[in-house]
């Protein structure tokens, strides 16, 4: 108990703050009296009085984590955090159920972009914002934020950074202090935010358009305020802003950090996971641009490669975006998709799935089991990037790969024991689990997840949670050895 009420001591200001974020919302329902006003301003009071009545309660068991309690921290935050985000959704659309609104705000914070609303262009433009607002926390990782205030409480931050970025190659810091490092990241993460919204708007979009999809788009979690989403403007030149953005944030933010601090691209050019990342997303478009053009789904290779490069980029990132209802294009293109998803980002991105670091270590681990096969005496390191890969990092990327297969099995036999056809429940999961959004089916880029009953609905909302915390940071918590002392 006594962790417990420690680790609520951290999580308190962490909601605090959290509440604070509604009053961008809140400015922006007030400047243009959307009459979402009262909403806001009872989720702010509500929520920043639960963290202060939290810390306040709590304050007397402040100590230093363990290891095994910043897991904890990590797992809290991903299941308070979306509870409290519901309340201005609440408020404000009073036909929406709590289910459903913990699936939408899950969804923004762990920058999946599946929506269960409909009629986005009519909501109110605050409602809009804070769902965006949440995807852009959630994108780089509210715990991230959360270590650069731990050292002013008094409570280190380095186990929790640990538990928020689960990849295999982390423990790199990039300044002495993982406070700075937070820091750092989170100041490249605005930076590269400011820049999306002066793309945007020069690009074409009004102000507060240019703010939301600038927070979707480095957050690579596709909320909208359009059903129609990128094909309410239908615009080549915006869709170009999405793209070239997209791909920055499908990259390491740790890599933009250092390209930044020393004023050179040197850092990507060294970055093994980078020259993949890009190579597969423009692979990937030239492929379903061509096949496109093959079967004769646009007029011409030049129409085929603007919506395959939009559509491929939006979903191998697992943004979500769609600027057309890509379930209507031969099967093999939007399967061809959902398959980059799982692997076509970085670690240390906004952006979810398997990731490119984890993709590259078990190819190169096959091919070095094909060459012990032929060889048996020969010694092979693997190494990625010039560096060798230990075999305690190969091992936990194979235990990954079985639990992340294992994962999409069960939720997808849960899905379909529901009874959903198995189309709509694969892509579901898999979307889920991606962190990615849309799927096909019932749940395709021209519907929404409100076609799901409430069992379904909650068996997604776990998915997304399990896919952003990459499956190990949040199960280790349902472990009987981490309860044991």
């Amino acid at each position: 108990m006594s962790r417990l009420l420690a680790i609520l001591n951290v999580l308190g200001p962490v909601v605090a703050v959290f509440g604070l974020s509604t009053l961008l919302p809140l400015g922006v329902s007030h400047w243009l009296a959307d009459g979402a006003e009262a909403s806001f301003d009872q989720a702010l009071a509500l929520i920043t009085a639960a963290g202060a009545v939290m810390w306040l309660a709590t304050r007397r068991f402040r100590r230093e984590m363990a290891v095994r309690d910043g897991f904890l921290f990590v797992a809290l935050v991903w299941t308070v955090l979306p509870a409290l985000g519901t309340l201005p959704l609440l408020f404000q659309l009073p036909q929406l159920s709590f289910t459903d609104a913990y699936f939408e705000a899950v969804s923004g914070l762990t920058a999946s972009g599946a929506t269960i609303l409909t009629g986005l262009d009519d909501l109110p433009p605050s409602i809009n914002v804070w769902r965006a607002l949440m995807v852009w926390q959630g994108g780089l990782g509210v715990v991230v934020l959360a270590v650069a205030i731990l050292p002013l409480l008094g409570v280190g931050g380095s186990q929790v950074f640990k538990a928020e970025i689960a990849t295999p190659i982390k423990d790199t810091k990039l300044t002495p202090r993982i406070a700075e490092t937070a820091k750092g990241l989170w100041l490249v993460y605005v930076a590269l935010t400011v820049l999306c919204v002066i793309a945007y708007r020069v690009a074409g979009m009004g102000n507060l358009d240019a703010l939301i999809h600038a927070f979707t788009t480095m957050g690579l979690g596709g909320f909208s305020s359009h059903d129609a989403s990128f094909g309410y403007w239908d615009s080549p030149r915006i869709e170009a802003v999405a793209i070239v953005f997209m791909l920055i944030a499908s990259l390491n933010f740790t890599t933009h950090f250092v390209a930044f601090r020393r004023r050179t691209a040197a850092p990507y050019r060294n970055d093994p996971e980078a020259r993949w990342v890009l190579f597969t997303m423009v692979a990937g478009a030239l492929v379903v641009a061509a096949f496109l053009w093959w079967r004769g789904t646009y007029g011409s290779f030049g129409e085929s490669l603007r919506f395959a490069a939009f559509n491929v980029v939006s979903i191998a990132s697992t943004t979500g975006y769609a600027s057309t209802d890509y379930a209507l294009w031969p099967v093999f293109a939007p399967v061809w998709m959902l398959f980059l998803s799982c692997f076509a980002t970085s670690s240390g991105s906004t952006g979810a799935g398997i990731k490119m670091i984890r993709a590259l270590i078990l190819t190169k681990q096959s091919l070095r089991e094909f060459t012990r096969i032929l060889h048996p005496r020969a010694t092979v390191p693997l190494k990625v990037g010039g560096m060798i890969v230990e075999n305690n990092l190969i091992f936990a990327v194979l235990a990954f790969m079985l639990i992340y297969g294992g994962t999409a099995v069960a939720m997808t036999l849960l899905m379909t024991a529901s009874g959903l056809d198995v189309v709509t429940a694969f892509t579901a999961v898999m979307a889920c689990l991606n962190n990615m959004g849309p799927g096909l089916g019932a749940v395709g880029p021209a519907s929404t997840y409100a076609v799901l009953d409430d069992f379904q609905t909650w068996v997604c909302t776990i998915t997304m949670m399990l896919g952003r915390l990459e499956l190990l940071t949040f199960l280790v918590v349902f472990t009987p050895a981490f309860w044991r002392k």
